[in-house]
């Protein structure tokens, strides 16, 4: 039988291990050797127990009242068999009772070990918890320990033991990772699970290029510049209004850096995406002439019951401000949280400002639920499946993207061979979903308002257009800051 040093002593080694001090070290013996003690004479059983480092001894004193009829033998014995040990015992004494280890059989050895791991997962998930809770918003950096189903498994370089995971829809689809590799990305919520909290990284949303600006801007953890606000399409381009406490300090250059070396580093983690970095103004006019950078604007009116911007540009600006797809003024808007219609100074004048140039912009979240698609509608899925899982909650594909099997079986009326046949559908969805972001560029292809927009970036060195704002993308020699100089 397995003597009170070694205990300790292996109780040391997992107090080391799982980061738990001195006291939590105490508690948790205490709790298993009362689990043991219940398994073995009961739920009522009382006892004290004394724990000496020192001398590597744990001493444990079964405690029974003494009575004239047993009623509970956990915690009661009986006059004569007191009397047994004392002559001198009455009625309502304590008997105290000396347990050796040695007498613990196998089933309260096991069951003090399965209170101790249960008390030590527990420790572990409140430590992540209280650790994570208030970080929402900061740059963690792990290794890709596994990759399922899209889904990208990282290990954290601190807290190994926290489940942290960077979903599909959350990650920037121009990037591939492998088995292995590090990566940094943004914790952007906190989920509970039943396995405990469940940490969501994200590479895709604007918090992690804020992230990485404050890691390279040492004036913005200082709180010295401010990055007021963000927009980003991910993989393609990002703009954000930055504002400064201080009058001698510029936000825009502060955060291009020497040579736009601090640009550069974070142009570089997001793998060549386009960063535009403009002035916050608290102007909504202003902040709109800002953030539709780098084309210039003649003239904006604004309607604050709408939160409505007309801005009017010169013809051989319009291109540029509307940007690829409708790019730069959709970032815009998204950055002044305004809605923003834009006219050519010539559609102005004959239209006199009445009509609108362009049909308004989606509403908050539109696009996402037009990306998103209904599970009645996934080809291959069952209807008594699909009942199932709406009335569970879930009625949308991004609604069980990132499920894994044994989330499925866990619902009342999904079999195993249900789970597998909805694991294979995602499978066949996300692998399609994947070939269409690796498709590569056709080179040359263009459209009416790309030519314009070649003028869309500033070199990185730090030149700004009028003082207007900041474009940067990785340099080249086919690069628009190139086509701008030529």
């Amino acid at each position: 039988m397995v003597s009170s040093a070694e205990i300790l002593a292996a109780i040391r080694e997992l107090t080391n291990t799982k980061q738990l001090d001195r006291g939590e070290l105490h508690e948790l013996l205490e709790d298993g050797i009362y689990a043991a003690l219940t398994k073995k004479y009961g739920p009522t059983v009382k006892a004290e127990i004394d724990i000496d480092e020192e001398r590597g001894t744990i001493d444990i004193v079964l405690l029974k009242t003494v009575v004239q009829q047993v009623e509970d033998v956990a915690t009661q014995v009986s006059l004569d068999e007191a009397r047994f040990f004392d002559e001198g015992f009455e009625v309502g004494d304590t008997l105290e009772t000396q347990i050796d280890f040695a007498q613990f059989g196998r089933a309260a050895v096991q069951a003090a070990k399965q209170r101790i791991i249960q008390r030590v997962r527990e420790g572990e998930r409140t430590r992540i918890r209280d650790e994570f809770a208030g970080r929402v918003g900061d740059l963690l950096s792990g290794e890709i320990q596994q990759i399922e189903r899209g889904k990208l498994v990282v290990m954290l370089n601190k807290y190994r033991e926290a489940e942290a995971i960077i979903p599909y829809r959350e990650q920037n689809h121009r990037e591939h990772f492998h088995q292995g590799e590090p990566v940094r990305a943004v914790l952007k919520r906190v989920e509970e699970t039943p396995k405990g909290p469940r940490l969501i990284l994200s590479r895709s949303d604007p918090m992690f290029v804020q992230a990485l600006f404050k890691l390279e801007v040492p004036e913005i953890p200082q709180e010295i510049v401010e990055i007021r606000a963000a927009a980003r399409e991910p993989g393609s381009r990002t703009k954000i209004a930055v504002s400064s406490r201080d009058d001698a300090i510029d936000p825009v250059g502060a955060c291009v850096g020497v040579k736009g070396a601090r640009v550069q580093a974070v142009v570089n983690e997001l793998g060549g995406e386009r960063i535009d970095i403009v002035p916050w103004s608290a102007d909504p006019e202003r902040f709109a002439k800002l953030a539709l950078a780098p084309a210039r604007v003649a003239r904006v009116f604004s309607d604050a019951q709408t939160r409505t911007i007309q801005a009017i540009v010169d013809e051989d600006q319009l291109s540029l401000a509307i940007g690829r797809n409708g790019q730069n003024v959709r970032l815009a808007s998204e950055l002044t949280g305004w809605k923003i219609d834009l006219y050519s100074s010539r559609e102005w004048m004959e239209r006199g400002g009445d009509a609108v140039l362009f049909a308004p912009l989606p509403e908050d979240g539109a696009e996402d639920e037009a990306v998103d698609v209904q599970l009645n509608e996934i080809e291959g899925l069952p209807i008594s499946t699909v009942a199932v899982l709406e009335h569970a909650g879930f009625r949308t594909l991004n609604d069980i993207l990132d499920f894994d099997r044994e989330d499925f079986l866990r619902l009342p009326g999904i079999a195993p061979e249900e789970a597998d046949r909805i694991m294979s559908i995602l499978n066949e969805l996300t692998d399609e979903d994947a070939d269409e972001d690796d498709a590569p560029p056709v080179a040359g292809a263009a459209d009416d308002s790309e030519a314009a927009e070649a003028a869309d970036a500033v070199a990185t060195s730090g030149n700004t257009d009028g003082g207007t704002g900041q474009s940067v993308e990785a340099g080249g020699a086919n690069s628009p800051a190139a086509d701008e100089k030529a």
